[in-house]
């Protein structure tokens, strides 16, 4: 049963002004269960997925490995079975070139099924470089010959092997690469730096429950030690952590209270440290968390980015927006890609105060120091914002802009809601459920 995926409209127009009140579900995490259903490419056996959130990323997926030949049953409308018994081609088509990032954490997974394997070159959004010299020397490591040119990217090895790999950053995509691709390889692959957030942990679990052998040790270090095969699984995929957060600080940004349902709380324990300090509050309650504030006013934070346990780069854009409602100035320093504050743009035009600055302004040790990046923000507050009409520039831009249009008093239309459904379900029930008044605006058919 193939959950309906509904005609997807251009736009969605928001009456702001009004605070949310209600509560709210949270679909699985993309982040971790895109990754999974690439993992299910190294058994022919079927694995079994719940918690699956019907989002145009998750469906792009989907089509790749059926291109492939993954044979794909929806038992549910969150719920799917997924089964590759042979390869129809080691070559994923060259039309999802430029969609996502999934296509190089085949090669791994492919490599244990074909000698020679190639897959396009990559996409997602446009936010910094996030350059895949990781990814591909890991995987030379292990024995595979890779080439690429403008189109994609070549893989070959007769057999993989285990390696000590140490990451000069721990980088999500890496450390999952290299943990599909070792739980194959022949001996024992350690990855040293290795990045370590829930979603990664998540993966992990449904690879252990494969049948890998994997220790996840002290100092983000990762020790897989290789097997002969994998076996199918069943698997309930992880709640969204950044969906939970956006749907948290639309309620504080808006002075409401929504109860959020389907996330643990030790998966956001940076964005909730935030949150108090910035005057939200919440309760963890039996069925979910409940935000909203603890004062009349916001108060202004000094926020910097990192990698888990730390501030989770895709929560500053909703804490960006929630923050020009801040009485004073704040400051995010961004330090995990370089080119993510585009989106302030639009956000300054609906009448905020936002800077950029190519400094570090924080403590916190950063790549991108003295190479003139603006990946600072300082955001001065409060100050009313003016509904007009927005674009989405990127996925996580999406429902920043969202809250943007939530807080302005009147109708505020967002186009490009493509990007915002990329990772964000069902949006427009979801926001009408929480009292907004709102309509979707759809391309002219001729």
């Amino acid at each position: 049963m193939n959950p309906a995926i509904a005609r997807e409209p251009e736009s969605i127009t928001i009456k702001g002004g009004a605070p949310l009140f209600g509560k709210v579900s949270v679909a699985g995490a993309k982040n971790a269960l895109s990754k999974q259903l690439v993992a299910s490419l190294l058994t022919n056996e079927p694995c079994h997925f719940t918690n699956v959130p019907n989002i145009t990323e998750i469906h792009a997926t989907l089509a790749m490995l059926e291109s492939i030949g993954t044979i794909v049953e929806w038992t549910g409308p969150d719920a799917l079975t997924v089964h590759t018994p042979s390869l129809k081609s080691s070559q994923v088509s060259e039309r999802y070139s430029g969609f996502n990032r999934i296509p190089v954490l085949m090669l791994g997974p492919l490599l244990h099924r074909e000698k020679q394997v190639w897959v396009p070159m990559l996409g997602g959004c446009k936010i910094g470089g996030r350059p895949v010299d990781f990814h591909l020397g890991a995987l030379e490591q292990m024995g595979a010959t890779i080439t690429d040119d403008d189109a994609g990217y070549m893989a070959s090895a007769d057999e993989l092997k285990g390696t000590v790999v140490r990451l000069p950053y721990p980088s999500v995509g890496a450390t999952e690469n290299i943990l599909m691709a070792a739980t194959l390889a022949k001996g024992t692959t350690v990855i040293e730096n290795a990045a370590v957030e829930p979603e990664i942990v998540d993966t992990i679990s449904f690879l252990v429950k494969m049948g890998a052998s994997i220790l996840a040790d002290v100092d983000r270090r990762i020790i897989i030690r290789g097997v002969k095969s994998l076996h199918g699984a069943s698997h309930e995929t992880i709640g969204d952590r950044i969906e939970a957060a956006s749907y948290a600080v639309a309620a504080v940004a808006t002075n409401g209270r929504v109860t959020v349902q389907g996330v643990h709380i030790q998966h956001m324990l940076s964005f909730l440290h935030h949150l108090r300090q910035m005057g939200g509050d919440f309760v963890a309650e039996s069925d979910g968390i409940t935000f909203f504030r603890k004062s009349n006013h916001l108060s202004p934070v000094h926020i910097e980015t990192d990698v888990h346990p730390g501030f989770m780069t895709d929560w500053q854009q909703p804490m960006v927006v929630a923050l020009t409602q801040a009485q004073g100035t704040s400051v995010i320093h961004e330090t995990v890609y370089e080119n993510r504050f585009g989106y302030t743009d639009m956000l300054v035009e609906m009448g905020a105060r936002i800077s950029l600055n190519t400094s570090c302004l924080g403590h916190k040790g950063c790549r991108f120091i003295d190479r003139d990046h603006p990946h600072s923000a300082i955001i001065t507050g409060p100050t009313p914002l003016s509904p007009g009409h927005i674009v989405i520039p990127d996925l996580r831009a999406g429902f920043a802009y969202v809250i943007a249009g939530l807080l302005a008093d009147g109708r505020t239309k967002i186009g490009g809601y493509k990007y915002l459904a990329r990772g964000y379900a069902n949006v427009p029930e979801k926001l009408a459920n929480l009292g907004v008044e709102l309509s979707l605006g759809y391309p002219e058919t001729r």
